[in-house]
């Protein structure tokens, strides 16, 4: 098989079909299948999901899996990737794509052409653009401790002298390597997973994609962010993780803090810990000062501290 397709559905299973329905084109002139596994949400989905692949005429290509719990992005995406590669006729090239996503016509076509001519290349993710055509940012640095500081500052000034540590920063307007993609929209080589891995499970949502393109590096495939497959991701739909009325939930400080420990150990830990409290204490001080709106979600310093550097007891109980 060419290709095959996951979306990981949560209590979001109109938006999952829709998805579907948009990579539907680009998939069938492929041959490839596409797999939607919902991560056990409880709510009727995997009965709404079969259903709507019948009523959309869908069957001959959608693949409907329910999971046994609800083990995050990770372990959703590898509930199909590992069916997928213990079939008779394994992918080329796995295409994750998020439920709240759908792909511009001819997208995904473009990420494995681009593939298929770049053999070194082991995970290739997309332009991703709002509802309203704006660019989203979906191409990124590695995490580091001084990132953290240049992040959660917030001053021009800083990003201006961190440049090359900064995030965020990208202006995803061109085709080029970097270090890691968002997960929303990305192609999987099959060899880089046979080579590295799956998912680490251990990440419960946020920072999976993050370790799995570090991994892929270390082991000397390349990550390219490929401007010419676009995609409209309506960000933060299925995990609600943009709105900052809400706390950020617990499940992103864990994973922030376990992949600065894979990455470095304790000690890359303890300063991109001490390097996001300095940047977010000042930012919120200069703030107040100059008068400029809070957009910060609710108690995000304390939830950071009660997370992150509080006692093992709590940490363990957040998770």
């Amino acid at each position: 098989m060419k290709l095959l397709v996951v979306i990981v559905n949560y209590k979001t299973a109109l938006l999952a079909l829709r998805a579907a329905e948009g990579a539907r084109e680009d998939v069938e002139a492929l041959g490839g299948a596409i797999t939607i596994v919902d991560n056990d949400s409880g709510d009727g989905s995997v009965q709404t999901l079969r259903e709507g692949v019948q009523s959309r005429g869908l069957a001959h290509l959608v693949t409907v899996i329910a999971a046994e719990k609800n083990g995050g992005f990770g372990y959703g995406n590898n509930v199909a990737i590992r069916r997928g590669l213990a079939s008779a006729d394994p992918p080329e090239h796995i295409y994750l794509l998020n439920p709240d996503a759908v792909p511009d016509p001819g997208a995904i076509h473009t990420l494995v052409r681009f593939m298929d001519e770049h053999p070194d290349v082991g995970i290739a993710g997309s332009h991703i653009h709002n509802p309203d055509g704006t660019t989203h940012v979906s191409a990124f640095r590695f995490p580091s401790p001084i990132g953290e500081l240049e992040g959660t500052l917030r001053l021009g000034l800083a990003t201006k002298l961190f440049q090359r540590w900064s995030v965020w920063s990208l202006p995803c307007d061109k085709t080029e390597r970097v270090d890691w993609v968002s997960g929303a929209s990305t192609m999987l080589r099959r060899e880089l997973l046979e080579s590295i891995g799956l998912f680490d499970e251990n990440f419960f949502l946020y920072f999976e994609e993050t370790d799995l393109c570090r991994r892929a590096a270390e082991a000397g495939w390349q990550t390219w962010f490929v401007h010419e497959a676009s995609v409209e991701h309506e960000v933060g739909a299925a995990t609600q993780i943009k709105d900052t009325k809400r706390r950020t939930p617990p499940y992103w400080f864990q994973s922030r803090r376990y992949y600065f420990l894979k990455q470095g150990g304790r000690p890359e830990l303890w300063l991109a810990n001490l390097a996001w409290v300095a940047g977010f204490s000042l930012w919120r001080l200069r703030r107040k000062i100059q008068g400029k709106p809070d957009r910060d979600p609710p108690q995000m310093l304390v939830d950071f501290v009660r997370h992150t550097l509080g006692p093992r007891k709590a940490r363990a109980a957040a998770q």
